[in-house]
């Protein structure tokens, strides 16, 4: 098995680590990864790289991510999700959808958030959420986030739910906690569901019941997206025998190799290195990512498949 991504309905109750290592027993892989955490009480879209792969993380880790949320108002907790400790308890004004849509705008286009205390975060190769178990929280300076959409679903207070779409690294537990606070009566994150991640929605998941009795039945393929079809956002080079011969030898590669080079082709890009590149063989298989450069002609190597 070279590899592939497999696009997991995570149920609650269960980490993403956790997943990943049901995943890995049930195919036999040597190696599974995943590609954006959720926490354990949360559902949705989890995007397993399994085999070969696992190589390309990083280009399905800054997706945009799509959720449908559910606001608990009133209710503060340390955690702000609802699996954490209450600290404050406030009543809750008779707000109308009206003054609930007006604060929820203020939280569209870019935003300032504070990363939560209880996240996987790195503070000197330690995990936030590990020293705040300890009673030594660290706080992260805030960051930039993108909230590209919100739109509130339904309302029958204390509970507001919404849907959100949103970049990567967005922290919705936060959003809920700054939207209590910014209506005055605090609140939290109660539910939450992934919809949609690094392009993948929830209509093409599985749920791990269906892992397992592929698994149980090995006259059932499992349904892994081949890595090339999975890439996509990003454009596609076809590279000729002799181009596919010299990236198997790990050789220097120009953009004069490739007669299908598109000249706006910037859906992702490399920084100064230039567009991201995905680069297929005749069969359409996977070969290698490459950056084309914004000048010049030698191409870079930002990931070897084959």
């Amino acid at each position: 098995m070279r590899g592939g991504v497999l696009i997991i309905d995570k149920p609650a109750g269960i980490s993403s680590a956790q997943v990943v290592g049901k995943v890995k027993k049930l195919l036999g892989a040597k190696k599974v990864g995943h590609a954006g955490t959720l926490d354990p009480f949360a559902t949705g879209v989890l995007v397993c790289l399994v085999g070969q792969a696992t190589r390309l993380a990083q280009f399905f880790l800054a997706g945009r991510k799509q959720y449908e949320a559910e606001l608990c108002l009133g209710v503060e907790t340390d955690t702000q999700d609802p699996t954490g400790q209450v600290t404050n308890r406030r009543a809750v004004p008779a707000f109308s959808e009206g003054d609930l849509q007006q604060v929820f705008e203020r939280f569209s286009g870019v935003v300032e958030q504070v990363p939560p205390a209880y996240s996987a975060l790195k503070h000197h190769g330690v995990a936030l959420y590990k020293l705040a178990r300890k009673g030594r929280p660290v706080q992260k300076p805030a960051r930039r986030v993108f909230i590209e959409a919100m739109h509130i679903r339904a309302v029958a207070l204390p509970k507001v739910r919404f849907s959100v779409t949103c970049s990567a690294g967005t922290y919705i537990r936060t959003l809920c906690a700054d939207i209590g606070h910014a209506l005055g009566c605090g609140g939290h994150l109660n539910a939450l569901r992934r919809t949609m991640s690094s392009g993948f929605d929830i209509g093409e998941t599985v749920s791990l019941k269906m892992l397992n009795d592929w698994a149980e039945d090995p006259q059932t393929p499992v349904a892994l997206i081949p890595p090339g079809a999975a890439l996509r956002g990003m454009p596609a080079l076809v590279a000729s025998r002799a181009t596919a011969a010299k990236i198997r030898c790990g050789g220097v590669i120009l953009v004069r190799d490739f007669t299908d080079l598109p000249p706006d082709a910037t859906v992702m890009t490399n920084g100064d290195k230039g567009a991201y590149f995905k680069v297929l063989d005749h069969n359409g298989d996977l070969m290698a990512v490459v950056s084309a450069p914004l000048q010049g002609d030698r191409m870079t190597y930002c990931g070897v498949y084959v």
